[in-house]
């Protein structure tokens, strides 16, 4: 499992971000009668499903662990320490890596501050509802 996944999954499975309405199974159409086909597919469910409050999910994360003093909303570092991930150089420069960085993966506050757009971004994506101002 990449880093970003583990990101997205300490926040997407998190009990705050909902539970996801059971998904149909897939029908298939040349056999399926025609009512059964209506049924929507698992494509269509899942991109109907609500989007996940990513700055929700975070805020009531930050309330469970006593409000640590993290930076979370701006800094890659803190996020990654509020969703206890390891957050050394070398898991940036992963996340980096699979996030498409093209830059020097040296920890720079350039690639830190671009890690945490690009993670916010990457979570709009998938299926998460983030405020503009933590993807700009």
């Amino acid at each position: 499992m990449g880093v970003f996944s583990a990101i997205k999954n300490a926040i997407f499975g998190h009990p705050a971000a909902g539970q996801a309405a059971p998904q149909p199974a897939p029908v298939d159409a040349t056999t399926a009668p025609a009512q059964a086909r209506a049924v929507p597919t698992l494509t269509e469910a899942a991109t109907s499903a609500a989007p996940v409050d990513v700055e929700g999910v975070l805020n009531e994360i930050s309330a469970d662990k006593g409000h640590p003093d993290l930076n979370w909303k701006s800094s890659i570092v803190d996020l990654m320490k509020l969703l206890s991930i390891d957050s050394s150089l070398s898991n940036r420069e992963e996340l980096a890596t699979e996030l498409g960085y093209t830059g020097d993966k040296n920890g720079s506050a350039e690639m830190n501050i671009w890690l945490h757009k690009a993670v916010m971004k990457a979570l709009a994506d998938n299926g998460g509802r983030v405020p503009a101002n933590m993807m700009d």
